[in-house]
């Protein structure tokens, strides 16, 4: 019998942004209308809703595949993703007019300028985040589903 451990280590991975992307999602929409502040939400959230969840499942995937020859760990494999994330959001952001870079740092909708040190500190604590969330999160849903 086939048991599909490629489809279920997509599923094992792609749930847990799934579900965080829904709590902020539901977080922008009360900010918005419950306290009226005005957040640019619709231009923002479909990168995230439909490309993570995906490359999160197919990141596992990956990893699934590689085998017994693999050598990180699950939580360093899961931090080596916003290394793909980041350079595909920015060619996004940029391609769409968000996002574009200034001397001091990068401006988004040309009103909110984020330094380069302060970019940079988000990007090593994404890179926390990610390895955290791989090793505890991905590696609980891969031993419920059997792949681990």
């Amino acid at each position: 019998m086939n048991t599909h451990p490629y489809w279920r280590a997509f599923m094992a991975a792609s749930v847990v942004p799934t579900l965080f992307t829904l709590v902020v999602l539901s977080g922008f929409i009360v900010a918005r209308f419950v306290f009226q502040i005005p957040v640019a939400l619709e231009r923002v959230i479909v990168f995230p809703m439909a490309l993570v969840p995906n490359l999160f499942g197919v990141w596992n995937m990956f990893y699934l595949w590689l085998g017994p020859q693999r050598h990180l760990p699950l939580g360093f494999h899961g931090a080596l993703l916003p290394f793909i994330l980041a350079p595909a959001g920015y060619a996004l952001a940029t391609c769409l007019g968000f996002l574009t870079l200034g001397h001091e740092g990068l401006v988004w909708f040309h009103a909110i300028a984020v330094p380069y040190p302060l970019f940079a500190t988000g990007f090593l604590f994404a890179l926390v985040v990610y390895y955290l969330v791989w090793k505890h999160f991905v590696g609980f849903f891969n031993q419920v589903l059997g792949i681990a």
